[in-house]
Order: C-alpha cells, then structure tokens, then sequence
C-alpha cells in the first residue's frame, strides 16, 4: 500500500493554554495520520490524548 502525504491541523494544550499546530506526515490513509500525530506529539510533549484536538486532515497534492 502507497503512503499518502496529509496535512494534519489542530491544537495541543501546552502550559494551561492551547497552542495550534500544523504537522505533515506520510501515512497509507486519514486514520493512520491522525494516530502518528497523536503519538509525535503525545511523546514529545508528554501530552495525553484529550490534550491533543485534531481540527482537519487534509491529502497534500503535488506529489
């Protein structure tokens, strides 16, 4: 199965305040996106997922 590049837009509470956020990743489809960002920004943060709110998932064209 051939990876799909997704813009993947939310926010993340960090500091009692919530920042957003923009990632792009490589995933086979919109589900295994939305976990990479949950576990990329889970781990580098030290976020739970409630803290985590993904607004839009996007495919990235051009490639």
């Amino acid at each position: 199965m051939e990876n799909q590049t997704f813009e993947v837009v939310g926010a993340c509470m960090i500091k009692n305040e919530w920042k957003p956020y923009r990632k792009v990743v490589a995933a086979p489809n919109e589900n295994q996106a939305k976990e990479r960002v949950f576990a990329d920004i889970g781990s580098k943060h030290r976020l739970k997922r409630s803290y985590i709110t993904i607004e839009s998932v996007n495919v990235v064209a051009g490639e």
